[in-house]
């Protein structure tokens, strides 16, 4: 029996990570236990964009904003580059437009989105004019884009540099005794005061029975590696008008409406795929593109080329360049709770901390900090969404 740890985090994508930096920080002893060699789940398949635009107004527009500083204080600790000129988000349309003007003149003055409209002049002063084609573009000024590939290796590797953190890797935690704050795994038992699970779209191997209860499901995605035939340098993370039907920070206003018709009238399989364009730049001069939606109890091993085509398609109209693919692979993220994270408390030394939305990136680092300081009966209570 290995004891001696007041935390043990099972799972090392961003939310385990974040927890344990927020508890490795306050001093705590902490193990961290990860089934693969190192992390291949949501994390590292991701966007890598830390959005605050889009954000229900809120608790989740507040967990971005906090977790906008901690990744800035992660990003110098650990040694990874992060690109902070911000987000644009493209109307292509005049209901696109209407639809960011309303939320620039309504919403995001009520809660402090920080965010400006540029026009159609002004985008001619950005990467030489190559997105005049666009009607009008929200820029995000507080949005941060991370390559995750290279992020989350490095944050791991800082966090192994503290004395009181602890890595297992290719490790399998099997079971937990709750009572005896006990976990079983393929590399022997350990102990500690209390147990994180943050194992992601895992329903089956942990907690199996209180997690059912929530429904969970998960999201499958489809997603590109590409190569602009011009290059132009791209800085900013990008988005069009139809990802204003998928963020909660747009979606319920009059004006989406609109966007949402027009999508169903000319161009139903975006609506059928679930598809709205994400681009993220990485450092060396790629783009990353997607993204779908594929709701199953288990995702599906098989692509869609249609799927791709789609994706390809608006990713070259919005860049205004042909591209090149360099990889396809598949995105995985639990999804479809009735709030976006759940926190379950299974015992009173276990919790789970699931997200129910492909928002990690966005909000973990702030997650873990309240879930801690929680933890540890801090002034700050924990996030109050979910079950």
């Amino acid at each position: 029996m290995n004891t001696g740890y007041d935390l043990a985090i099972v799972g090392a994508g961003i939310i385990g990570l974040s927890h344990a930096y927020a508890a490795a920080k306050r001093g705590l002893k902490v193990a961290v236990f990860e089934r693969t060699h190192t992390p291949l789940g949501a994390s590292v398949r991701n966007f890598g964009q830390a959005l605050i635009i889009g954000q229900s107004p809120g608790e989740m527009l507040q967990l971005a904003k906090q977790s906008r500083t901690i990744w800035g204080e992660l990003a110098t600790q650990a040694k990874f580059s992060v690109k902070k000129k911000g987000t644009l988000l493209f109307a292509r349309t005049e209901a696109e437009e209407n639809l960011l003007e309303a939320f620039c003149n309504g919403r995001a003055k009520e809660y402090d989105y920080r965010a400006e409209l540029l026009s159609r002049a002004e985008l001619a002063g950005l990467y030489d004019g190559r997105f005049v084609h666009h009607r009008a573009a929200l820029h995000g000024l507080e949005d941060q884009q991370i390559y995750s590939r290279e992020a989350i290796p490095s944050l791991v590797s800082y966090l192994d540099s503290f004395e009181n953190v602890s890595f297992y890797f290719s490790t399998l935690v099997r079971d937990i005794d709750p009572d005896a704050g006990k976990l079983i795994t393929t590399a022997g038992q350990f102990a500690a005061e209390h147990i994180l699970v943050c194992s992601g779209h895992d329903y089956q191997t942990l907690l199996a029975e209180q997690i059912s209860q929530l429904e969970p499901e998960v999201c499958r995605l489809q997603m590109l590696r590409v190569t602009p035939e011009q290059s132009f340098d791209l800085q900013h993370a990008v988005l069009t008008g139809l990802s204003c039907i998928h963020y909660n920070a747009f979606a319920d206003l009059p004006e989406a409406q609109s966007v949402r018709e027009q999508v169903q009238q000319h161009s139903p399989l975006l609506e059928k795929y679930g598809i709205h364009l994400l681009a993220s730049p990485t450092p060396y001069g790629d783009i990353i593109i997607g993204d779908s939606h594929d709701y199953q109890q288990d995702p599906i091993p098989f692509n869609s080329e249609e799927v791709d085509q789609l994706l390809i398609e608006l990713a070259q109209h919005t860049l205004n360049t042909k591209v090149k693919v360099k990889e396809r692979w598949q995105g995985i993220y639990g999804s479809r709770g009735k709030e976006p994270i759940s926190v379950l408390q299974a015992h009173p030394k276990v919790t789970a901390v699931l997200m129910r939305t492909g928002l990690g990136m966005s909000v973990g680092p702030a997650l873990g900090e309240r879930t801690i300081a929680a933890l540890l009966n801090e002034s700050r209570p924990a996030i109050a969404v979910g079950s």
